[in-house]
């Protein structure tokens, strides 16, 4: 298989202007754990190696920070920088020592359609991974509207050493290692979050972990059910200050065998949203959450000193 500069999602950077509600949710809730606390900023891990998956930060309102990806041991940031700066990134900060929870070497940069992408290598990893039947072990992919999805997926691709996997009418999908993407994009007016996915053991433990949300007063925003492309199993919900988040399981495993499908292969019959038939169509308020969160300006790249 192909050796990518870039072999996986570690976490995402999130905005909450109510940060004690936010942690209730991802912990008491979610099922993720507090891996470290800096300042007002909340770390927190999965059942699996990372150190952290999900960070929140206080903010004015619900807005994406940025996502981190790991970078092979092997990669030399300073030339994935030059190579992301070819093809319209700016470089932020790095690479250099980050001071953040987690510590390692860390590149951030500002991507063209407003995002900022960090990449690192060296952060601790915890030694107690394990999983467990409705928690999640790590994050499965993230999911970014984009005003150009196209041009988004050549940067990935030409920029940050990504494979495309599939095409579908509206969606761009993407990977840096076996899973089917790590990386969605998604057609939209504004480039931001659409959602963030959460890996849990088995189709099962979807359900389980989606039960558990219901009893905690939390519906099931969209699914249960099976997507197409990655034929990953699903269940959405809206967190309490508007996130979309994802509980998934099952992800396709591809290698450099796999042929890619475009839009005109990926067409479902009328009134079906996924493989088993059984997903209704997706409620208005989840798809305005899902395109609510925009990119916002960001004055510094956090982790430097």
């Amino acid at each position: 298989m192909s050796r990518f500069p870039v072999t996986a999602l570690r976490s995402v950077e999130i905005g909450t202007p109510d940060i004690a509600l936010s942690e209730r949710f991802y912990t008491q809730v979610w099922g993720l754990e507090v891996a470290a606390r800096q300042g007002e900023t909340v770390c927190l891990r999965a059942t699996g190696a990372d150190h952290h998956v999900l960070v929140l930060k206080p903010s004015a309102a619900p807005e994406i920070l940025s996502v981190t990806f790991r970078a092979d041991p092997e990669t030399d940031l300073a030339v994935l920088a030059e190579r992301a700066v070819r093809h319209g990134a700016r470089v932020l900060a790095g690479p250099a020592p980050t001071l953040e929870p987690g510590g390692g070497l860390l590149l951030a940069l500002a991507e063209p359609q407003g995002g900022v992408y960090r990449f690192v290598q060296g952060d601790a990893l915890h030694d107690d991974p394990g999983e467990s039947p409705d928690r999640a072990s790590r994050l499965a992919h993230v999911n970014l509207n984009s005003h150009d999805v196209d041009a988004q997926a050549r940067f990935f691709e030409q920029g940050l050493g990504f494979a495309l996997t599939d095409r579908s009418k509206l969606m761009a999908f993407l990977r840096c290692n076996s899973d089917h993407h790590a990386v969605v994009l998604a057609d939209a007016k504004a480039s931001g979050l659409n959602h963030i996915a959460f890996l849990v053991p088995d189709w099962e433990s979807v359900m389980r972990a989606s039960g558990r949300l219901v009893d905690a007063g939390y519906p099931i925003g969209w699914g249960v059910g099976r997507h197409g492309p990655g034929d990953n199993v699903f269940a959405y919900f809206v967190d309490p200050v508007g996130f979309v988040v994802e509980f998934t399981a099952e992800v396709l495993q591809v290698d450099d065998a796999y042929r890619v499908r475009g839009p005109d292969e990926w067409i479902w019959p009328p009134g079906r949203t996924d493989q088993w038939g059984i997903a209704p169509p997706k409620p208005d308020h989840v798809k305005a959450a899902q395109t609510a969160i925009i990119y916002r300006p960001m004055a510094s790249p956090a982790g430097f000193p």
